[in-house]
């Protein structure tokens, strides 16, 4: 007897074995990529022990990650299109893998920073073809669907990740972190070689944008260095200004290639819709801010205020437990009130929360010191993040959709990145006063940032008359990063109305 056929692209059904095994193929692999995210945070000041590292070194470490990640997620949606959502989806698990094993017998700090950054390539690999994989396997019917079960279930993900870390460093080694990855990932290689339908998109280019890709990552990487090495003690200022000008140079460059290229990954004239540049402003400001609370905040919590690692993994779990929980009221009160509301309440909220953060100090308790901070940024990120979403993606043309919602998430992880990069040396954190003395002018500077973010959406979006529509129901609007693509069966991908 022959071989039984395995699923067909586009005809998965809702309820069947296939539909059942391609969720859990998707919501493995992505949430490998989401706990590694969120995870490495907490083990941070157990590493930098181990590693004998500083600040400097613990940025890297978080930020290596972001920058292959950031640099390459719009290039491998256009190679999943062009080669095969499955074949690099699955090249992207087994390169995760591979990078996490090198992670767990790093050495040093440099062979940990390596392990990283292949990390965050792998990711880039696997994390856009998870949802791509989902939209061309399922019936147009089921796809909402399953791409709400999967946004729910990879929020699970990303809700448990500071607790999962946490209980396994302090219950054995920072190594198993990044271990715990090698078994999942065999898993999805398993699942996806035999239940997975392969899928292409027959009008994909043929030529990839790699100069822009390569521009891109050398640019973060120079600019990133640049930002981190000028508050560490002892590195030449030669340095830190040649990885300036080169990082700047590289960017530029990207700009002028995407800008004048046949095929470019990044189409610059999805800027024109003003609304939808605003809404990306908004974004860059708010995550910016994020990503320094979530790097800052567990390392402070374990070295100042003599926090377990599962205590200091768990004190930021009411903010995704919010997000998960709200985001879906969110999105309909975006429908009927707009976006610019919410888009101004919700990052002044964050402010509020980072205000009273910025009051934490020791002998203070986590009731009365830490968890009414973190309920207000967990409120108003609920707030914001969902409506933030649907506009970006409703800002943008019909055929600019997919582009718009990467372009939106690429720019969310790079001001995250940027953001680690540059705010513990405004703050002081990577100077004399160290994590102790710099953690309260960091928060000061992060509700700056937030409350930018709501000006700049209360004055700079205008009224129209047709609010965008939500995510669909159980679509979870991440932490780490806005959602990588629009939802099938929505009409978040209108054209834009004129005058935007």
């Amino acid at each position: 007897m022959g071989k039984a056929a395995g699923p067909v692209a586009g005809e998965i059904a809702w309820g069947t074995p296939a539909a059942r095994w391609a969720l859990a193929a998707t919501v493995l692999a992505s949430g490998m990529a989401f706990l590694d995210s969120t995870v490495v945070n907490v083990a941070l000041p157990e590493i930098g022990a181990e590693l004998g590292t500083g600040l400097a070194g613990l940025q890297w470490i978080a930020n290596g990650y972001m920058v292959t990640l950031s640099a390459l997620i719009l290039l491998s949606g256009a190679l999943g299109d062009r080669f095969g959502r499955v074949r690099v989806f699955r090249i992207g698990v087994a390169w995760f893998a591979l990078a996490s094993v090198l992670c767990t017998v790093a050495p040093t700090v440099h062979w940990l920073v390596a392990g990283r950054v292949l990390q965050g390539i792998g990711g880039a690999l696997l994390t856009p073809g998870s949802l791509a994989i989902l939209q061309a396997g399922f019936r147009r019917g089921d796809r909402a669907r399953a791409i709400g079960a999967w946004s729910g279930l990879t929020g699970v993900a990303s809700a448990i990740g500071p607790f999962v870390g946490g209980w396994l460093v302090d219950s054995g080694s920072w190594r198993l972190i990044f271990l715990i990855n090698v078994p999942f990932a065999v898993a999805v290689l398993l699942i996806a070689r035999r239940h997975l339908p392969e899928s292409r998109d027959p009008a994909a280019p043929d030529r990839m944008d790699y100069a822009g890709a390569l521009l891109g990552m050398v640019g973060l990487a120079g600019v990133t260095f640049a930002l981190i090495e000028s508050g560490a003690a002892g590195v030449p200022g030669w340095r830190v200004a040649a990885s300036a000008v080169v990082g700047a140079a590289a960017l530029a460059a990207f700009v002028a290639v995407e800008w004048k290229g046949r095929r470019p990954m990044l189409p610059l004239d999805v800027f024109r819709s003003v609304r939808f540049t605003v809404t990306n402003v908004v974004t860059v400001l708010l995550y910016g801010a994020l990503g320094p609370l979530l790097f800052l905040l567990v390392i402070y919590l374990q070295e100042v205020l003599d926090y377990s690692a599962v205590a200091a993994g768990a004190a930021s779990l009411p903010i995704t437990v919010l997000m998960l929980a709200l985001s879906g009221q969110a999105g309909r009160l975006g429908e009927r009130l707009g976006p610019r509301p919410q888009l101004t309440v919700g990052p002044l909220l964050v402010a509020g929360g980072l205000l009273l953060l910025a009051r934490v100090g020791p002998g203070d308790t986590y009731l009365t010191g830490v968890l009414p901070g973190v309920l207000l940024v967990g409120l108003g990120l609920s707030t914001a993040v969902a409506p933030l979403t649907a506009t970006v993606l409703a800002s943008a043309a019909e055929r600019h959709a997919g582009i718009a919602s990467g372009v939106n998430n690429t720019l969310a992880r790079t001001a995250q990145l940027i953001g680690v990069a540059a705010v513990p040396v405004v703050a002081g954190v990577s100077g004399p006063a160290g994590i102790a003395g710099g953690f309260g002018p960091a928060m000061l500077v992060l509700a700056g940032l937030t409350c930018a973010a709501g000006l700049a959406a209360l004055v700079l979006l205008r009224p129209r008359r047709t609010p965008p529509p939500p995510a669909p129901e159980g679509m979870f609007c991440g932490v780490d990063a806005p959602p990588l693509h629009s939802c099938p069966n929505s009409t978040a991908a209108r054209p834009p109305a004129a005058g935007t």
